[in-house]
């Protein structure tokens, strides 16, 4: 093995000094930075992660500012991002550094919310640490070249890359290595479609020798979707309208959101408007005005398919209906941290200005 890793690892390299992306965290080796950046890539591809990664820093350039922000404004910058429980635990994580980000393996990886890969990242990349990082890029070369069909999502297939990953490891150059097996992930080596071709690795690469570059690599779990239906209330009382914090342990835990309604399927605006759910929102004797917006608006999240329906309410401006709820003024409302649903249906449907 000893002289395919020194020639995959060689070519890795090479390979990565001519093709590397030209990424703002690249040049640093300020380990805040770098987490940010590895936090955010984390579930998000670098097109969409670039903006948000520099608006971030921009507000929560260090530790100690991003420790001392609110939580409801570290949300509102995160707001699009998605996964909002990587946007809590940096924020905890950064309350709990005293202002000083750690400078060993494990301190790091004893960071809320950081996982043996992010950490691998930020001690290589900031400390030159050697630590090999295995994510799907790593996952999908190494799986391919050496022609590993043991499912990457098993027990066993989370020891044998993790310790093959070691091996390929540059001990002198664990950034340059790390940083280049990932690009080379992501540019060459792709899900689909490949660039076999061209490839540098084509020579001793299994998976092309024997035909299964489609194939690998394997995974044994197919995660289930289910199906949820949200029924959202936009209130017009005036000037104002009515916004809720969610607060339970599920998704967009600690976001904003208009009145919702879950249901267990899809209802017609009649059976909806009938729900004593929804009637009891109202105060004795008052007369809303109501409209449906937009129905069965489709949103899909990692293991969720949201069917949403949006509806209107005109209320007079002092009423006494939404009593639960938090009543804002409807100009405030891009003040606050909501999802990507209820963003895109503001961002639509309501004139703010």
């Amino acid at each position: 093995m000893c002289q395919y890793a020194n020639m995959f690892t060689e070519t890795i390299i090479e390979w990565y000094k001519e093709n590397k992306r030209d990424l703002p965290w690249r040049d640093s080796s300020d380990p805040y930075l770098i987490w940010i950046s590895e936090v955010i890539l984390q579930q998000t591809r670098v097109v969409q992660g670039y903006d948000y990664f520099l608006r971030f820093i921009g507000r929560f350039p260090d530790v100690s500012t991003l420790a001392d922000a609110e939580e409801d404004e570290v949300m509102k910058y995160w707001q699009g991002l998605g996964y909002y429980s990587r946007a809590r635990n940096l924020h905890a994580a950064a309350k709990s550094m005293n202002g000083v980000f750690p400078k060993t393996y494990p301190e790091v990886l004893a960071l809320k919310g950081v996982g043996e890969y992010t950490a691998a990242a930020i001690c290589s990349f900031a400390y030159n640490m050697p630590y090999a990082v295995v994510d799907g890029n790593v996952y999908r070369v190494l799986s391919r070249y050496f022609g590993i069909e043991t499912p990457i999502d098993s027990t066993a297939g989370k020891k044998l890359f993790t310790e093959l990953a070691n091996e390929m490891l540059d001990k002198k150059q664990p950034a340059l290595y790390n940083q280049g097996i990932m690009d080379f992930g992501a540019i060459q080596c792709t899900p689909q479609s490949p660039d076999c071709l061209f490839c540098p690795l084509s020579v001793g690469c299994s998976a092309l020798s024997k035909g299964l570059v489609t194939v690998l690599p394997v995974k044994q779990h197919k995660t289930k979707s289910t199906n949820r239906y949200f029924n959202y209330i936009y209130v017009r009382a005036g000037a104002h309208t009515f916004i809720n914090k969610r607060t339970d342990n599920d998704i967009w835990k600690n976001l904003f959101e208009l009145p919702l309604i879950e249901t267990s399927s899809s209802l017609p605006e009649e059976e909806f408007l009938a729900l004593p759910e929804f009637q009891t929102l109202f105060a004795p004797g008052e007369q809303p005005v109501v409209r449906p917006v937009c129905r069965e608006v489709k949103h899909i999240l990692s293991h969720r398919v949201i069917y949403a329906n949006f509806y209107e309410v005109i209320l007079p401006e002092g009423t006494a209906s939404f009593g639960k709820f938090q009543k804002i003024k409807a100009e405030e409302l891009e003040r606050y941290a909501v999802s990507r649903l209820v963003h895109a249906f503001i961002e639509k449907y309501i004139d703010l200005k």
